[in-house]
């Protein structure tokens, strides 16, 4: 898939100050420092469509890009690192966590995941929450040009070890660099499919199953995903 225009379309600071769901949405979320800004700039093709910052917790609200007049691609604020007041970061928090399960016409969740590390307690954390409400979980483990391939490898085996305990079906797996683009295509074709699907599809995009009982709510967790959601 070609992209022949990236816009700029919102900042949202809530569920209900993002756009009408006419078009279908992509998000992309992880934890602070994972490269998300540079991975949504090469799959843009613009440099400077999402800013990138040497500071973590830069992102702070949801931000939606218009991909070729026919999709959106979301940037939510990312996990693991609290750069907001506290009293403000609760219904921070609430606003992501709200996106994420009740947006309609979300597609699919691209959670980023650094390919140098063994799974973070944070990134597993987030991702058994994300498989107890069966959103359609991506998972893109980045910078994959700082590290060897045998390393990247270890710890995608460990993180769908950790993942099939928790679903059925293990999601899309994906591995990319923002500086060599290599995974670009991949991801795109991703979106793609997806896309070509809609047509035929006027329900939701198939989920991921849970196996094991849904995670507490997000009320009764709130605490941890203070911690969680800050970027």
């Amino acid at each position: 898939m070609n992209i022949s225009s990236a816009l700029f379309h919102i900042s949202a600071p809530d569920l209900t100050s993002c756009p009408d769901e006419s078009l279908p949405e992509f998000a992309f979320i992880g934890r602070s420092n994972v490269g998300k800004s540079s991975l949504l700039n090469m799959l843009s093709g613009k440099p400077n469509l999402a800013k990138v910052s040497p500071t973590p917790g830069y992102t702070k609200l949801i931000n939606i890009f218009t991909m070729n007049k026919t999709w959106r691609l979301v940037d939510l604020p990312g996990y693991g690192f609290a750069q907001v007041a506290r009293k403000d970061m609760a219904k921070f928090n609430e606003a992501v966590a709200d996106y994420l399960k009740n947006r309609p016409n979300l597609r699919g969740v691209f959670v980023l995941l650094d390919s140098s590390l063994p799974p973070q307690k944070l990134d597993l954390e987030f991702l058994q929450w994300l498989a107890g409400i069966s959103a359609p979980i991506v998972l893109v483990f980045t910078k994959i040009d700082k590290t060897s391939p045998t390393n990247v490898q270890t710890n995608v085996e460990a993180f769908k070890a950790h993942l099939s305990g928790w679903c059925e079906q293990l999601p899309e797996i994906f591995t990319c660099s923002s500086v060599t683009k290599q995974g670009r295509g991949d991801l795109l074709g991703a979106i793609g499919k997806t896309l070509a699907q809609e047509p035929r599809n006027t329900g939701s995009t198939p989920k991921i199953a849970v196996r094991r009982p849904e995670p507490p709510s997000m009320e009764r967790r709130r605490a941890p995903w203070n911690r969680l959601l800050g970027r």
